[in-house]
């Protein structure tokens, strides 16, 4: 169980159909409304994200939070944004 929103930092995070996606390095969060917006994954799977860049996942998409994070959905693919 988590005690502090803090404790998702450095979780792994995996698709519905138990893919890694990666690893979290951060949250965004709404300091006045006390809320998380999403979490920001680093170390992404290149197999699901372009060149394994980090990506933003809105809070809304996660389905579980236990020994890792379980989203209820994921892109099959992400392309990193062009320059």
């Amino acid at each position: 169980m988590l005690s502090h929103v803090t404790d998702l930092i450095g979780m792994t995070v995996y698709t519905d159909k138990g893919i890694v996606v990666g690893n979290v390095d951060d949250l965004i969060v709404d300091i006045d409304g006390l809320r998380i917006y999403g979490l920001y994954i680093s170390r992404t799977n290149s197999k699901l994200v372009e060149d394994g860049v980090a990506v933003s996942v809105p809070y809304g998409w996660i389905k579980a939070v236990g020994d890792v994070i379980l989203l209820r959905r994921f892109p099959q693919y992400v392309r990193k944004p062009k320059d």
